[in-house]
């Protein structure tokens, strides 16, 4: 898409044939080859990578926790987020963690599998910075939703998933276009087949799904797609996504201070 008029134009062209203003390259063919942990990290997906090598660290250390102490009480220790922790001891911090932990080799696979393909996507089209707004803002408000409607055990980063979700429906809502038609709709059928299946099977947590999908639609609404990179507007988005990742690594923190106080 244009960074200036908005229309639709091919990945090859360098001046739109619309309001002839030249087009850089997209921010994933900016990047060096041999930055990228040599190569090993797909540019397209970088920062989708690096979500999915914290979620299947996570994975196996609460794994191996839990042969000692159960799944639950792993999950629990490591940032799960529980109604009673949060809002009765104040441990806002599980609102984030949360999103990083999974139950189950069955679980992480379904999400990552997802969050692989939706992701480089997102980064593609809303580049990094955006991306990791909308996925952390997608977290926190998914496990507050479900922290109000659900009291119990909750994990898993489909509350994030449908945040990008939400993200590519507001690209079709914001571009009016026979494309744009068609990305809205076909993005709207993820929502939807998302939210029956959690309908289906009692333990997905739909309320974390609804409030991932509201939270990413909404931030990428207002977030619009990168324009040039050296304006202010694209200066504050890499500011918010350093924010953002300030807050996660906190957030870590905190669950690894109160874990070490529980040991």
């Amino acid at each position: 898409m244009c960074p200036h008029c908005r229309a639709f134009i091919t990945t090859s062209d360098r001046t739109c044939p619309y309001c002839n203003e030249s087009v850089g390259p997209r921010a994933i063919d900016r990047r060096e080859p041999g930055a990228i942990l040599g190569g090993f990290i797909p540019h397209a997906r970088y920062t989708t990578v690096i979500i999915l090598l914290i979620n299947f660290g996570l994975y196996v250390a609460t794994a191996l926790y839990g042969k000692n102490v159960g799944e639950g009480q792993a999950l629990f220790a490591f940032g799960a987020k529980l109604r009673l922790a949060i809002l009765g001891y104040h441990q806002w911090w599980r609102l984030v963690t949360a999103g990083f932990l999974h139950g189950g080799i069955f679980h992480i696979l379904m999400n990552s599998w997802v969050l692989f393909d939706l992701g480089a996507q997102v980064e593609e089209v809303y580049g990094t910075s955006r991306m990791i707004a909308l996925y952390f803002a997608a977290t926190v408000c998914g496990f507050f939703a479900s922290t109000l409607w659900n009291p119990g055990l909750s994990v898993g980063s489909s509350a994030g998933i449908c945040g990008l979700i939400g993200a590519m429906i507001a690209l079709g809502v914001r571009h009016r276009s026979t494309l744009g038609d068609h990305i809205r709709g076909y993005y709207t059928r993820w929502a939807i087949y998302c939210l029956v299946f959690g309908l289906l099977i009692p333990q997905i947590d739909n309320a974390a799904h609804i409030g991932g999908l509201a939270a990413g639609y909404g931030v990428a609404y207002v977030a619009g797609l990168p324009r040039i990179a050296s304006g202010t507007t694209e200066k504050l988005w890499k500011g918010l996504a350093i924010v953002c990742i300030g807050l996660t690594i906190l957030s870590f923190l905190e669950m690894y201070l109160w874990f070490s106080q529980q040991a």
